[in-house]
């Protein structure tokens, strides 16, 4: 199994020193990855509107993490700009770029490129070709600004012959046996899914990489999970308790928005306060247990090895959930110690 950081949310008052502070860390101390996402348009999040800008700061600022956006929203981009992006990525870093590939899930993103919305599912999916035919040297036709077709190849060339692509799936089963078909790695989270869920939708992923002639051994599957480590299972309780607690009223929240012709009073948000309560602290208590990196690396361990015997093979470690930054970052000794025990 191996560990990897990754970002999401972020502090606007501290910027990307808390980035730059565990990368620092993850580089020196035998952690394999560290994602950053794109976001935009939000408070939460909006320290990330482009992975491709802050994967070139990591790139120089790191020896041996590999690059990676965890992930570019594609219908917002021409797949020829992902590909130069991320090319120049490849050269700073000297070989360690990576890319998720996700459809995007809020229109306001797509205030960027309003077109990108309706077939934003089928342009991520044909991304996936054209990137790879540019990195490894092949030139696509493509149209110019008078309307006349025109071949265009990558510069500047790659330093990977291959670039590893992933494509984040969630919620739905097309999408993991899409990558499956495409021999994508996958990116996923417990994200509104179970993990008897998740369990279910890597079954088919690993059936369709098979029926389509990849080998599903030289595939990555990459667990999002929301991470602190600390010395006492009760202190580390009591720490992310608040901001995890707010994390998951503001998920049931966009959950009952996202809901088409939810009936009146099935919603969480018509329930009384006592009971969004108890809802809170079921969910809390169930992902401290088993959908979570929250603990101590021993309490942790079983999570672990749960995770994978489902085939999963990395873990992404979501650690700016909302405890300290200073907190995180000293806690990551623990983590690691976590992270040595399946090395």
């Amino acid at each position: 199994m191996d560990f990897s950081l990754i970002f999401f949310s972020g502090d606007e008052k501290k910027k990307y020193r808390f980035v730059m502070d565990a990368a620092t860390y993850a580089d020196d101390n035998g952690f394999h990855a560290i994602w950053t996402p794109e976001r935009h348009f939000h408070r939460f999040g909006g320290l990330y509107p482009n992975p491709s800008v802050l994967g070139a700061a990591l790139a120089v600022h790191t020896r041996r993490l590999q690059i990676r956006a965890g992930s570019v929203i594609l219908p917002l981009h021409s797949p020829i700009r992902v590909a130069e992006e991320w090319a120049v990525v490849d050269n700073l870093s000297r070989g360690r770029a990576g890319i998720a590939l996700a459809t995007g899930f809020s229109p306001v993103d797509f205030a960027i490129r309003p077109g990108g919305w309706t077939d934003r599912r089928q342009d991520t999916f044909d991304a996936v070709g054209t990137i790879r035919e540019l990195w490894e040297g092949a030139p696509v036709t493509v149209q110019d600004g008078l309307g006349h077709p025109v071949e265009v190849e990558l510069h500047p060339r790659p330093v990977q012959p291959e670039l590893p692509i992933w494509l984040t799936c969630t919620k739905s089963r097309e999408t993991f046996e899409t990558a499956g078909r495409l021999g994508c790695n996958v990116l996923t989270a417990l994200i509104d899914m179970t993990n008897e869920e998740l369990e279910e939708k890597l079954v088919l992923y690993r059936k369709a990489l098979e029926q389509h002639g990849h080998d599903p051994d030289a595939t990555t599957v990459t667990l999002m999970l929301h991470t602190f480590i600390g010395t006492d299972l009760d202190e580390v309780r009591r720490t992310v308790w608040p901001p995890f607690s707010e994390y998951l009223r503001s998920f049931f929240t966009v959950v009952d928005s996202q809901k088409k012709n939810l009936a009146p009073g099935a919603g969480v948000r018509d329930i009384s306060a006592a009971d969004q309560d108890e809802l809170i602290r079921f969910a809390f208590d169930k992902y401290f247990e088993k959908g979570a990196l929250l603990g101590t690396p021993d309490s942790c361990r079983a999570v672990v090895e749960r995770f994978a015997g489902m085939g999963v093979t990395e873990i992404a470690c979501l650690i700016d959930f909302g405890v300290d930054e200073d907190l995180v970052v000293a806690s990551l000794a623990e983590l690691n110690e976590l992270r040595k025990a399946f090395a």
